[in-house]
């Protein structure tokens, strides 16, 4: 069962993702993920990765392609795989479709305001990377991490403005992607608005009507 989750930032795929690759016991491969993997384990993909993520370039989408076929060609991902927020572009799906086949591809949506709020409150430490939330995941004392006693703060990209622009990049570049796998008959749309237990029991019910119409 090979799927893909789409979504603009900050809505939720990696968690969701996250979820049902537990549940379902097949890997959640994501962009930045990968790339930080081959980077580390100095790969030759991902020396040639990372001298355009030290220029701030984007990485060319031949280069990710071959980073992804090395990635779902490994044995954890004989069942099946979930893709979190990759391909971005028409351009990639195509060139997605000549080395993997995708059976499903789930579109998380949730009005403008839900998205902006989710970003724009979102607080990290300093010291240890946790993440924390203005109103939905309250540190214990204001501006202090639980877990290192670090400084909480809001990232630049986290800013309005900011979000604003990253939500008008995305709808731009990936609203014909959505079209490409509406015209397959794969795509589904599930509203992520509401909590994350709720949410996740929508995800899950449409993953299993899936699975049933497949008979997987």
């Amino acid at each position: 069962m090979n799927i893909i989750f789409l979504g603009p930032p900050g809505i939720g795929k990696g968690t969701h993702a996250e979820i049902v690759s537990k549940k379902h016991g097949i890997p959640r491969i994501s962009t930045g993920e990968i790339l930080r993997e081959e980077i580390k384990k100095r790969t030759d993909l991902g020396k040639e990765a990372k001298t355009y993520m030290d220029t701030g370039g984007l990485v060319p989408d031949e280069l990710v392609i071959d980073i992804f076929r090395e990635r779902i060609g490994r044995e954890d991902c004989r069942k099946g795989f979930i893709l979190d927020g990759f391909p971005r572009t028409v351009t990639q799906a195509e060139e997605l479709e000549r080395i993997t086949h995708i059976d499903f591809v789930l579109n998380l949506v949730a009005p403008h305001r839900v998205i902006i709020e989710r970003i724009t409150g979102r607080l990290t430490c300093r010291k240890c990377g946790a993440i924390y939330h203005a109103k939905n995941i309250r540190p214990k004392s204001e501006g202090v991490c639980d877990t290192c006693g670090g400084e909480l703060y809001q990232r630049e990209d986290q800013k309005e403005e900011a979000v604003e622009k990253r939500l008008e990049l995305y709808e731009k570049r990936t609203k014909p992607l959505i079209e490409y796998y509406q015209r397959k008959g794969i795509l589904k749309d599930v509203n992520v608005e509401g909590g994350k237990g709720e949410v996740s029991e929508r995800i899950g019910r449409e993953i299993n009507d899936f699975i049933k119409s497949m008979g997987i």
